[in-house]
């Protein structure tokens, strides 16, 4: 657990070969800590593998969970910032930053702040967050998914226009009843799943039953999206020029309805030393050809 300040305490952990480079996996939700699942995949390949969950999730506390717990100290600025500040812990001069949906936004915050300390970039299933896309996530895909999506805006009626959607949900998963966040939570993670669930292979992963890691994912991707995750509209793209020279793979799937793969394809001009790699089979969640790519991309970077 690293001190991070603001009363926060940020769970991290390594894995893999002590001696190999360095690679920091950055993960999605934002608040969907990672397991053991991504702890096998990335350290098969000869780094020195660094996990961390991201403030107010996982293993991470306080948790977002708890309404008492302050979201005005959990912003992408204070996630760089928690990622310097570990690199520096751990003595790393450069690492390979890789991540995924909400974490390639992350990543590449990350990455503009300090391209110093980037060797190298994966990044899949990849998002900007910019309005658009959350635009598009929460309020243009009810064109396809109209019943969900309907459930989705019938759980917060005092939302009248989509635009204070998001915020309707980040007070409601901040509510002192349980039962209040719990019903909201229930309702978020249906809508998730409904947009996941036409991918082939494992369940998505807000199909399960609904806990307190829920609870903490939903105040916390509710805080995020309803801000903006605090970056003017389109920076990360516009200012991807900020990464030239750090080499990057972008594995992205074309049938990506979460993210459509526009957002990667923008990225990718933008970035000099990118790399597109387009899964045509593949959705928003890994694949075993996503995983096939993420395997050929850390070889090239061990």
């Amino acid at each position: 657990m690293l001190d991070v300040g603001d009363g926060n305490l940020v769970y991290w952990e390594t894995s893999g070969d002590p001696d190999g480079p360095p690679l920091v996996w950055v993960h999605g939700g934002p608040g969907m800590a990672t397991g053991m699942r991504w702890r096998r995949k990335l350290s098969a390949h000869g780094h020195r593998v660094v996990i961390f969950h991201q403030r107010g999730c996982g293993h991470s506390t306080p948790s977002a969970a708890d309404p008492a717990t302050d979201m005005s100290v959990n912003t992408t600025a204070h996630l760089i910032a928690d990622m310097e500040e570990l690199r520096a812990f751990l003595g790393i001069q450069q690492w390979v930053v890789v991540g995924g949906s909400w974490g390639s936004t992350l990543a590449l915050a990350y990455a503009q702040a300090h391209p110093d300390r980037v060797r190298a970039m994966v990044l899949l299933a990849v998002t900007t967050t910019r309005r658009r896309e959350i635009d598009w996530l929460y309020s243009g895909l009810a064109r396809i998914f109209p019943e969900a999506a309907e459930r989705f805006r019938a759980a917060v009626p005092e939302a009248t226009r989509d635009d204070e959607v998001l915020a309707a949900y980040a007070r409601r998963v901040s509510d002192v009843d349980p039962q209040v966040r719990l019903a909201a939570t229930r309702a978020w993670c249906a809508w998730e799943d409904a947009v996941l669930a036409h991918e082939a292979g494992p369940p998505s992963p807000f199909s399960g039953e609904v806990g307190e890691q829920e609870v903490a994912l939903v105040r916390i991707c509710s805080h995020y999206f309803s801000h903006g995750a605090w970056l003017p509209e389109g920076v990360l793209i516009r200012e991807a020029g900020r990464l030239a020279g750090i080499p990057g793979v972008l594995v992205h799937g074309r049938m990506d309805l979460a993210g459509p793969l526009e957002t990667a394809w923008e990225l990718a001009k933008a970035w000099p030393d990118a790399e597109l790699v387009v899964l045509e089979g593949s959705g928003h969640q890994s694949t075993a050809a996503s995983n096939a790519e993420l395997s050929k991309a850390l070889l090239r970077f061990r």
